[in-house]
């Protein structure tokens, strides 16, 4: 991925967030970019380049963001659930991530 221009990241960072409805931090993973990166190319960047990917990305990150505190409240619920069942050890592994 070093190879590629900004722009080509910028648009391959939109498009996997449309097609994939990634979040900004799944999306950083797979380029191995910045969350901070990846949020100014998709926020603001792409708006200048392309305003139909920038409407589609900025809609599957509204719906991320709407989703965040549900994907919240469902880890935290999976790991005290964990807990009761004497899973502490697990629990405490992926609350570590």
């Amino acid at each position: 991925m070093d190879d590629l221009s900004v722009e080509d990241r910028i648009f391959l960072e939109a498009e996997y967030i449309v097609n994939e409805k990634a979040t900004i931090r799944s999306t950083a993973l797979k380029f191995g970019v910045s969350k901070s990166a990846v949020h100014k190319d998709v926020s603001f960047k792409l708006r200048f380049l392309d305003e139909r990917l920038y409407n589609a990305c900025n809609k599957v990150l509204k719906e991320n963001l709407s989703a965040r505190h549900i994907r919240g409240g469902n880890a935290t619920k999976r790991k005290y659930e964990l807990i009761r069942k004497g899973l502490a050890s697990i629990a405490a592994k992926r609350s570590a991530r």
